[in-house]
């Protein structure tokens, strides 16, 4: 239902209303940490990957959830409900990186990534894409639906 008035109002030419809407949707900033100690602040943060379907085509995603894996299934834990996750390197015989997430709520868990992504963003200086095995500490703050435009703005 959001995307069909979203997509009426852009068709109708009211990009004004589809920026405003699409910023009180799910802009989060990502205050990191890396494995080099460099700390960084990304605006409308959120989780990047590609899938290949063949030599010369590429399936962007962009994410606002933590793809983890507990047993043999997927958990996508959404970014609002994070508070703080640190990301402990894979290891070469056990794959992906591990992720030690705790919640809002005060519950936390150790997960496997679900698959490899990377973190995006932008900053003053422009966007910044990095691999969340790269990272140590990721804290997800959610924007209010002011700041989230102020955000996009500056991207432009």
């Amino acid at each position: 239902m959001l995307i069909r008035l979203l997509m009426t109002l852009l068709i109708l030419g009211c990009p004004m209303f589809t920026t405003i809407a699409l910023a009180n949707s799910s802009a989060f900033t990502a205050k990191t940490t890396d494995a080099s100690g460099v700390e960084m602040t990304l605006d409308n943060a959120r989780l990047y990957w590609e899938d290949q379907i063949d030599d010369t085509t590429f399936v962007p995603h962009e994410i606002t959830h933590v793809p983890v894996k507990r047993g043999t299934a997927t958990m996508n834990v959404k970014f609002e409900n994070i508070k703080h996750i640190d990301v402990k390197p894979g290891q070469a015989d056990k794959g992906t990186a591990s992720l030690n997430i705790s919640l809002q709520n005060g519950k936390s868990g150790e997960f496997p990534l679900a698959k490899s992504v990377s973190l995006i963003g932008d900053s003053d200086f422009g966007q910044i894409k990095v691999p969340v095995e790269d990272l140590r500490t990721i804290v997800f703050t959610k924007n209010t639906p002011i700041e989230s435009v102020q955000s996009q703005s500056k991207t432009k």
